[in-house]
């Protein structure tokens, strides 16, 4: 799953049409303006991979498996988990 949204996000979903940058009166890029769907699929992909991280860190446990709640818990104390 992860792999198809990390590819989603990769692709631009706007094909043929240029970026649009925000600049300063530098002429600095300091922002870029996205589609909702493109904005969207992009917390999509982070939220999945954030997921897949919380899965791996999970299995490095040993011992007892603890019910999900729990393990929330704990990175919400540590800080990782909002």
């Amino acid at each position: 799953m992860a792999t198809r949204a990390k590819a989603r996000a990769a692709k631009p979903t706007r094909p043929g049409k240029p970026r649009q940058y925000l600049v300063d009166e530098k002429g600095q890029r300091t922002g870029v303006v996205l589609t909702v769907e493109e904005y969207e699929e992009l917390v999509e992909a982070a939220e999945q991979l954030d997921d897949i991280r919380h899965l791996e860190e999970g299995k490095k446990v040993k011992g007892k498996p603890i019910p999900l709640e729990e393990f929330e818990a704990r990175l919400r104390a540590e800080g990782k988990l909002r």
